[in-house]
């Protein structure tokens, strides 16, 4: 987290997910991961704005061994790519939804583990945070709609 990103960790403590927008006239494309300019355009006439929370399934691997802190303790676990309903795409986790029953096109919607929570740290992770801060974490993973 650093002051440019802390909207969007703020947001998502509080169980809301947040995309940049660009506000050039004749682009408005949105964008994730957050970046201070446009990924189309390069104005960096950008602001944040509150997403659905809804996608659908692009792609998606079931990792079975990572050694890196936090993940090692939370495989299986499915790492995705997902088409948010704003246009971008954006790499998560999904949850809740056993590997046999992904398929690519279904609806998703978001929800939020806050750091700690299914083992280490959670991804984004709160290293060299403590205290508040670091409980008030949370990262966006999917679910099946």
């Amino acid at each position: 987290m650093d002051d440019f990103t802390r909207p969007y960790w703020d947001a998502a403590a509080e169980g809301r997910l947040l995309l940049r927008r660009c506000r050039a006239e004749g682009c408005g494309a949105a964008h994730h991961y957050p970046r201070e300019f446009c990924p189309y355009c390069w104005s960096e006439d950008v602001g944040w704005e509150p997403a659905t929370g809804r996608a659908t399934l692009y792609t998606w691997s079931v990792v079975h061994r990572n050694d890196l802190p936090p993940f090692g303790d939370r495989v299986p676990y499915v790492a995705a790519v997902v088409d948010l309903a704003e246009g971008p795409r954006m790499m998560t986790e999904i949850t809740d939804c056993p590997e046999p029953e992904l398929r690519i096109g279904m609806p998703l919607v978001v929800h939020f583990r806050g750091v700690g929570e299914g083992g280490g740290e959670g991804i984004g992770g709160a290293e060299g945070k403590g205290g508040a801060e670091a409980a008030a974490m949370a990262v966006p993973v999917f679910r099946p709609a």
